[in-house]
């Protein structure tokens, strides 16, 4: 399985997490993917204009039906899940098992699920007393961040911080194991022979 495995990136907001896939991907850091489509929960997301702007196809999907049609339509054979604010149908994860990953802004099994997302996870953390927070990469099932851990990268939660400030710094660690875990995963999935 020499070829590439073709990717479909979900996305919600403004796609930085996808950016920096598109950039990892444009100067060889992702030897076995290529992103073959982009597609919004809904039209007003500013990763549809990334996607367009790097060449990438583009499409909105409003109903889960539309996400499952749209990504057999597209050949996608990985999912990766950037800023996605919805929870995938089982439907869809079925289709897709083991090949579905999301990046979460903590360190799970700590402040994820149900209502961690966004600021809700960084002013968690920082309420909590935690010394550290980071990044988790990992397989989506059923639950809500339940799935497989890819890979963990921690940053030190600096006394004083704000929200803005932490989240500021867990996304550029997001940005960094984004890339470095669909890689893995993928190397994976190949190794052990596509379906």
């Amino acid at each position: 399985m020499s070829e590439k495995v073709k990717v479909a990136v979900l996305c919600s907001g403004g796609g930085t997490n996808l950016q920096a896939l598109i950039d990892k991907e444009k100067a060889g850091q992702l030897p076995d993917t290529k992103i073959v489509r982009v597609i919004a929960s809904k039209d007003t997301a500013y990763a549809l204009t990334r996607a367009r702007e790097a060449g990438i196809e583009t499409s909105v999907a409003k109903t889960q039906e539309e996400v499952l049609a749209q990504l057999k339509e597209c050949g996608a054979e990985f999912i990766v899940l950037a800023g996605y604010m919805k929870v995938l149908a089982p439907e869809v994860i079925g289709e897709y098992r083991d090949r579905i990953i999301n990046i979460h802004p903590s360190l799970i099994p700590k402040y994820c699920g149900k209502g961690f997302y966004g600021m809700h996870v960084h002013r968690a953390v920082i309420e909590g007393g935690e010394k550290e927070s980071g990044a988790t990469v990992h397989f989506v099932d059923e639950g809500v961040d339940t799935g497989k851990i890819i890979l963990q990268e921690k940053v030190p939660v600096l006394e004083g911080d704000t929200p803005e400030e932490l989240a500021a710094r867990v996304l550029e660690v997001e940005h960094e194991i984004l890339a470095k875990g669909l890689a893995k995963a993928v190397k994976d999935y190949k190794e052990k022979g596509a379906k």
